[in-house]
């Protein structure tokens, strides 16, 4: 059964805290401040994802594109390869394997609407301490965040969103509690900071392509 929703989060780490400096509010707003003055565009990714009902976890890879506030695109390989893109206003999910491909609307107090939301404030931090209590904590290689979601649709996706900041103020590993116990973990690397065009967020479905909207029109 897809997910569509949940291949954005990466999300849950198992961290080591000893010898880490908890921060204080004002310390905390100001880091927040500086990664969003410094925003990753660009990454490639490794997903592992741990399913109570497997004992080995699923491994995808590629590469995710982000614009703030609610655009993204992730494109990942291998036997199970997809392609989401999203440019703030539809939500395509592309299977090239299938030559299917899912269009989803979001805005107009849509059911996704808190699920996108969810999903662009964890990965770009924007605006993030209004959804999300947060807790940090300084490291010896950076940063350690821990954001637990405020409202009731959030916390139907997931109990605890895990993320470690290297020294550069990159998302480094990321890692998600889900509500059953599932546990989706991230790492990024090659992570830059460049300008992206506005073709990068936008998508239509080849030729052939059968098209489904699984929320309605």
């Amino acid at each position: 059964m897809r997910r569509p929703f949940l291949i954005f989060f990466g999300l849950l780490w198992l961290t080591n805290s000893v010898g880490a400096q908890q921060l204080s509010r004002p310390d905390l707003k100001n880091l927040l401040a500086r990664i969003r003055e410094n925003r990753v565009t660009h990454a490639d990714f490794q997903e592992q994802r741990f399913l109570r009902l497997m004992k080995k976890p699923i491994v995808s890879s590629g590469r995710v594109w982000f614009q703030p506030p609610n655009k993204f695109r992730r494109e990942a390989g291998g036997n199970s390869s997809s392609l989401t893109v999203s440019d703030g206003h539809q939500l395509w999910i592309y299977y090239p394997n299938f030559k299917s491909a899912e269009h989803y609307s979001i805005g107009s107090r849509s059911p996704l609407d808190s699920i996108i939301a969810a999903i662009n404030s964890a990965l770009n931090l924007e605006n993030v301490e209004y959804t999300f209590d947060i807790t940090g904590a300084k490291i010896d290689n950076g940063y350690e965040l821990t954001l637990t979601p405020r409202t009731p649709a959030m916390k139907r996706i997931f109990q605890k969103l895990n993320l470690h900041i290297d020294g550069n103020l990159r998302a480094e590993r990321t890692e998600m509690l889900q509500v059953n116990g599932d546990r989706i973990v991230t790492s990024y690397s090659n992570q830059t900071r460049a300008p992206l065009l506005p073709s990068t967020f936008e998508f239509t479905p080849p030729p052939g392509t059968e098209v489904s909207t699984p929320l309605g029109r």
